[in-house]
């Protein structure tokens, strides 16, 4: 059974095995990952967790099973440019752990932790062409929102329910 936690520097090795299944220069959403964090050496990586872990405006979430880190998912929080363009939830699943529903059922615990903030809406975005997120966005709820020009965005909005 998956579980989300938060990012450590005990699944150093495992997450390099993830990262690498991308592929080098491969966009990986859900692990607040930029282009200037050195993952590589123990101290970089470190550095990169601790940056995680303080970053107010974003709480990541590692999918792991069994010590297997099988992708990222993040919330971000507020209404600033960056949530206005990337959304205020951003997930990736290593190409191995496609179409096991882990997407959907990080996606749906996400959900649970943005209401429990006080959260009444939230805003997705996906490529025009990732069917697999399309399903997995409209399946928790997504309703399109708009599209722009053919293989760019589409954006989605959940209405998050009281309960």
């Amino acid at each position: 059974m998956p579980d989300l936690i938060a990012p450590t520097t005990r699944l150093h090795s495992a997450w390099l095995d993830a990262h690498a299944e991308w592929g080098p220069g491969v966009h990986e959403d859900g692990f607040g990952l930029q282009p200037t964090d050195d993952v590589g050496s123990p101290a970089g990586f470190s550095a990169w967790v601790t940056r995680l872990a303080a970053d107010e405006s974003c709480t990541c979430w590692w999918i792991v099973e069994d010590n297997v880190v099988l992708g990222g998912i993040a919330l971000r929080h507020g209404s600033g440019e960056f949530v206005r363009r990337a959304g205020h939830i951003g997930y990736g699943l290593r190409p191995s752990a496609r179409g096991r529903g882990l997407a959907q059922w990080a996606l749906k615990r996400v959900l649970g932790e943005a209401r429990s903030l006080g959260v009444e809406r939230v805003l997705l975005v996906c490529a025009a062409g990732n069917v697999a997120s399309m399903k997995t966005i409209e399946r928790c709820g997504g309703v399109l929102e708009s599209a722009t020009e053919p293989g760019a965005a589409r954006r989605y909005r959940i209405e998050i329910t009281r309960n």
